[in-house]
């Protein structure tokens, strides 16, 4: 039995039912495979589950805030239910973790996670809901037909919020793919959402599937980076591959857009730069990321290939579902966008200082999401222009928040 319970990471989503406000609680890493719902008495327990409390602690607290007993076989049971479902940093979680990393191991390739969920599985119907995507308010209109009669582009920035949100951004960013000479190696930083570790850094050597078929990873190039990069092991986290959507997304819709021959990819996820907001170090001071930079830009550099440098990111997250004290509403909705587009001034003119400085000037009190990815493409492409295609704003009233993304074509 668990003596001082440890909650992990999770999402907690207020939902309403039968008038009652209940709390949904869900792994986003998906180690824990079910969400759970749970009352307002049970989630202030989980608040309080921070690994220091023993029982005898936990029950009191209970008692000053409701002012019932808790009844230690009922907190008990409780505890174990949460264990049983992987929601406890505790020997049975890092068990499963093991299992998990063994499995994903060895897997052949990754497989599409999201399939049947975030998008259609069936490889007809999915592209007949990517084309439905540009036929949305603000997006494109007509697909293009694809041609190369236009100039490489060296990076695109592309959402990675769910394609049902975002469709109509995603039709601008890869209809624009479309136009222009194919790229033969296209580099995805995305974000890591589900860190477990210390690195910034994970790639891995494993294609992405997809239901319109593989997209081959550039295994050769994988490997010669992580001999580069000598300040972290880019491999030490592969299992956050597993689930990470912000990489499977652009793999779907590279597939949609350039098939799946002639060109690889090199997954790259980006773990979170938040501490060197809190601290102001501009990340390229930061060893770690410098020599992570300075290695990737040394193998790009010896490419004979065309290269395209794509992020898979969002921007601002703001409201209950994420921590803020306020509603995201319409006036919210306004000051988000009015931030965004003044961020995104840094990333036209190539400026990763100025972007990262325009974040760390309030903290980063939109939670820029995308932040470390767009930051790292920034650098790579230092002094590159870039044009935005669409900027739009996902409201989520149910939640009382809202996330906001973007399309852009860097030259």
């Amino acid at each position: 039995m668990i003596d001082k319970p440890r909650v992990r990471p999770l999402e907690a989503m207020p939902v309403k039912q039968d008038g009652q406000t209940l709390v949904l609680l869900r792994d986003p890493s998906r180690i824990a495979p079910e969400p759970i719902l749970i009352g307002a008495g049970a989630y202030f327990l989980v608040t309080l589950f921070d690994g220091t409390r023993s029982l005898l602690d936990l029950q009191a607290e209970f008692t000053r805030r409701f002012g019932d007993i808790l009844q230690s076989e009922d907190l008990r049971s409780f505890i174990e239910a949460l264990d049983q479902g992987y929601f406890l940093d505790s020997p049975r979680y890092h068990a499963r973790v093991a299992e998990i990393r063994a499995e994903f191991a060895r897997a052949p390739a990754r497989p599409a996670a999201l399939a049947g969920l975030a998008y259609e599985a069936d490889p007809a119907r999915l592209r007949a809901e990517i084309v439905s995507y540009f036929a949305r308010p603000g997006a494109p209109g007509a697909v293009p037909t694809p041609h190369s009669n236009g100039a490489a582009l060296s990076g695109i920035i592309a959402p990675h919020i769910d394609p049902r949100r975002g469709g109509a951004a995603y039709a601008h960013a890869y209809g624009e793919l479309l136009t222009r000479e194919r790229p033969e190696l296209i580099v995805i930083l995305g974000t890591s959402h589900y860190g477990l570790g210390p690195e910034l850094f994970t790639a891995t050597r494993k294609d992405y599937v997809t239901p319109l078929g593989t997209v081959a990873t550039d295994r050769a190039f994988v490997e010669r980076l992580a001999s580069r990069y000598r300040e972290g092991d880019l491999f030490a986290q592969e299992i956050l591959h597993r689930d990470e959507h912000s990489i499977e997304f652009q793999a779907v819709f590279l597939a949609w857009a350039l098939g799946t021959a002639g060109y690889q990819i090199v997954p790259i996820l980006v773990g979170s730069f938040h501490e060197m907001v809190l601290t102001g170090e501009t990340p390229a001071f930061n060893t770690r990321i410098r020599a992570f930079i300075d290695a990737l830009q040394d193998e790009l550099t010896a490419e004979r290939r065309q290269v395209l440098i794509l992020a898979g990111v969002d921007f601002a997250h703001v409201g209950r579902k994420f921590g803020d004290s306020f509603t995201a509403d319409e006036k919210v909705a306004a000051w988000v966008k009015s931030e965004d587009l003044a961020l995104i001034e840094n990333i036209k003119r190539g400026d990763p200082e100025g972007f990262f400085a325009d974040i760390a000037r309030d903290r980063d009190a939109r939670k820029i999401c995308g932040l470390a990815p767009m930051y790292t493409q920034l650098e790579l492409l230092r002094g590159h222009n870039a044009r935005l295609l669409m900027h739009d704003i996902a409201m989520e009233p149910q939640t009382e928040s809202a996330v906001s993304f973007a399309s852009l074509a860097i030259d």
